[in-house]
């Protein structure tokens, strides 16, 4: 997350700027695509059909089915195979922006779905790997989708933009894989813990994950902020009480970005926490590499949701 100028500071208690101003200045980092898609021949008569031309990035969805195209810089560590289990479409949220979904089908049968909010300065192509691995670890699918003006999302990223997307996510999970929501383990990952707690706070699921999430912009910029605030923008901790599923709080007691007093508060906020993993050393971007994350996934997904249905 960007610092914020002593100018900033002095503006920001003098005149209070909009919700949508402090999150651009605290958040959003879209990095250049790093994929585009590739639309594939749509049958016609005896099987053959003419596929339109050219690779999607900008222009507006059309209908039809896409391949994932991935560029050097996604540093796709898979092969084939795996890139055919990764199907790709486009919905449109309730703002009318395009967004960009995938679904990585990790496990035939799973009995849960994963729907990822990625974090900051990554697209979907840079993501791909990860969702492939971890979605095998847990024994889970992941469906996962870029925030507008991420990756060929189209739009500006903002807040009312991140519900918005979600939204259009959680529809399009249910409507067009036929998911339930007590199928859907909602999981969120730094800015992703923001569209993920306001969704959670309003649709129950299986299952709530917050990795290394942030409590409110303003406590991200200013650490002693003791209450929420009008212009306050991502407020998590007025939200996080709202959650009626199992929530499970991951955080690094060494992170950098968001410091790990977030995790603490939303914590203590949450009826609904079950046992957290602190992740002693750990920073903001390197929680997977300690085995105790998959572990604790694990037990999570596999024991305690189940004990908890029955």
């Amino acid at each position: 997350m960007n610092g914020l100028s002593v100018s900033e500071l002095c503006c920001l208690f003098c005149c209070p700027p909009c919700p949508g101003r402090i999150a651009a200045k605290l958040a959003f980092l879209p990095p250049e695509p790093t994929y585009s898609l590739v639309p594939e021949p749509e049958p016609g008569p005896g099987g053959a059909g003419a596929a339109p031309s050219g690779p999607l990035r900008t222009s507006a969805a059309t209908p039809g089915r896409w391949k994932i195209h991935l560029t050097e810089r996604a540093d796709f560590q898979y092969g084939q195979r795996e890139l055919d289990t990764i199907e790709v479409f486009l919905t449109k949220s309730a703002r009318a922006n395009r967004i960009a979904c995938m679904y990585v089908r990790c496990v035939p049968g799973a009995r849960y779905t994963v729907l990822f909010s990625h974090g900051n300065a990554v697209d979907l192509g840079q993501m791909c790997s990860f969702y492939v691995g971890l979605g095998t670890r847990i024994g889970c699918n992941i469906f996962s989708y870029d925030y507008s003006g991420y990756g060929i999302s189209s739009g500006r990223p903002s807040e009312k933009n991140l519900y918005a997307d979600i939204d259009a996510a959680w529809q399009a999970l249910r409507t067009r894989y036929g998911i339930s929501p007590d199928s859907i383990i909602l999981y969120g990952q730094s800015i992703g813990t923001v569209p993920t707690v306001d969704l959670a706070s309003r649709y129950e699921c299986a299952a709530v994950v917050l990795h290394s999430p942030l409590t409110s912009g303003m406590r991200v910029a200013f650490p002693d902020t003791k209450k929420t605030y009008c212009f306050d923008a991502f407020p998590n901790i007025e939200k996080v009480s709202k959650i009626t599923s199992p929530v499970l709080i991951i955080h690094g007691t060494e992170d950098e970005v968001i410091d790990f007093s977030h995790g603490l508060a939303l914590y203590e906020r949450c009826p609904k926490a079950v046992e957290p993993l602190w992740v002693e050393g750990a920073g903001h971007n390197d929680i997977e590499l300690y085995s105790q994350y998959l572990e604790r996934l694990r037990r999570f997904i596999s024991q305690e949701l189940p004990s908890q249905r029955t």
